[in-house]
């Protein structure tokens, strides 16, 4: 999967920040900010006391919670729909090219991806065969799904409709009992992130139906793909009987759930709904299972085929769109090899989500230019954004040589600055040299002579 060829993105890097912290700190951290995301920083906090920060270490728990969705994805099939639909259903989901893109992303799509698939086969051995360890293990699983992203507890309500309609009263109460155990594990951090949506989710907008007829290919990351697969499954749906409309409702609920909770709240992320593709996989698959192996095979390469592009892509750079990278390395190591002691750094922008100090922290662990403009750091302020001096003119004289790290490509690096960064640059310092690496303008400004 090359986990290491794609820079980290955005994401990542806030990952890496939050998981680096001292305890303490992440604590401090998610009660301010990202609070849904605190169980999987904690995991990735001891994941990385093991393993290290690496970019490879960063994502191969990712890279192994997809492994093991794909083969919970065979198992859940062949337990639905017959071990050769199962088999299909896994290498289906395994060619994929979000299966690709979030199996070498440190963020927990992938454990939740995991985590759906295994409630939902729990749920199957549960209403099966009745027993308490079967619905602790499942209670178990849900709210370890809802730990790692809470709007994924949407699955739930595919689970209720299969569970009415198991005609078994036995089942139901006990399946109650099991919902709301891990309801109350999880409402905790439902009150907390709730209170910190409209911080974290800012960028979000509002959906309109154009986003909700294109959300199977946002969700696969390639349209095509996204359409091939609802075309079989549409199939199943209405040939596969009962069960067939169960799985179909379980990916099509959670979907309609996103898009009317996102006219109200700031929520629409199409990957919240990773954790469907594996169900949406089973029902293609269920199609392709009647046909001749070798034709169900055919299209299974098919499909692999119409995603080799993004997957290219996904290996290329992880922000989106793909045309527009951004290479954090390349403009760290064009510091790291030209800066002197002494040299000073100033970012632009610093309190959006550019995280252009913790790319920097992160590529460039020791002999940093100083950080002349700051005040108090993530940590210090249990966020992901730093302070800023408040007198910039003042704070910039404190170098005689100054880098400037910017967000997109800019012939000129001062060009379009806030005034409050512009005057004080312009003024004391000149031009010397500029880089430019997708994404990004690296700028390197040192007094002018007569300043000397």
């Amino acid at each position: 999967m090359r986990l290491d060829h794609a820079p980290l993105w955005r994401d990542e890097l806030a990952t890496w920040s939050a998981a680096s912290r001292p305890l303490g700190d992440l604590f401090r951290l998610v009660g301010t900010i990202d609070a849904v995301s605190g169980p999987y920083y904690l995991l990735m906090h001891g994941w990385i006391a093991v393993a290290g920060d690496s970019v490879v270490a960063l994502r191969l728990p990712s890279a192994l919670a997809m492994a093991g969705a794909a083969a919970l994805t065979t198992l859940l099939g062949a337990r639905l729909f017959g071990r050769r639909a199962g088999l299909l259903a896994g290498l289906l989901f395994a060619v994929l090219p979000s299966t690709s893109r979030y199996g070498q992303e440190a963020r927990p799509y992938a454990l939740v991806t995991l985590l759906a698939v295994l409630a939902t086969l729990l749920l199957c051995r549960a209403v099966d065969r009745p027993a308490s360890p079967r619905w602790a293990g499942y209670a178990a699983a849900v709210a370890g799904l809802g730990l790692a992203n809470l709007f994924a507890v949407s699955l739930v309500v595919g689970h209720a409709l299969a569970v009415l309609l198991a005609r078994r009263d036995r089942v139901r109460l006990p399946w109650l009992v099991a919902v709301a155990v891990a309801g109350l594990v999880l409402a905790p951090l439902a009150v907390l992130g709730r209170s910190q949506q409209g911080r974290q989710l800012d960028w979000v907008g509002r959906p309109g139906v154009g986003d909700l007829l294109g959300l199977p290919g946002s969700v696969v990351q390639a349209g095509v793909v996204g359409g091939l697969l609802v075309g079989l499954a549409a199939v199943a749906v209405a040939t596969r009987g009962r069960r067939g409309v169960l799985v179909g409702l379980t990916v099509l609920l959670p979907a309609l759930l996103l898009f009317a909770a996102g006219q109200f709240t700031p929520l629409f992320v199409p990957r919240y709904l990773l954790f469907v593709v594996p169900f949406g996989c089973l029902l293609a698959a269920a199609t392709l299972a009647p046909l001749r192996l070798a034709a169900a095979l055919a299209i299974v390469l098919l499909t692999a085929l119409l995603g080799v592009p993004e997957q290219a892509a996904v290996r290329r750079t992880h922000e989106w769109p793909r045309t527009a990278p951004v290479d954090y390395p390349a403009a760290v190591r064009i510091i790291a090899a030209h800066q002197r002691p002494g040299d000073g750094i100033v970012y632009v922008p610093r309190n959006g989500w550019a995280f252009l100090d913790l790319a920097t922290a992160y590529y460039l662990r020791t002999d940093r230019p100083r950080d002349v403009l700051l005040v108090q750091d993530q940590v210090g302020r249990a966020d992901f954004w730093a302070t800023e001096c408040s007198e910039p003119e003042r704070c910039l004289a404190t170098a005689d040589r100054l880098w400037l790290l910017r967000w997109g490509a800019h012939a000129d690096p001062l060009a379009h600055l806030p005034e409050t960064r512009a005057d004080p640059l312009r003024t004391r310092y000149r031009l010397d040299t500029t880089w430019t690496v997708p994404g990004l303008t690296v700028a390197l400004l040192t007094h002018p002579p007569a300043a000397r």
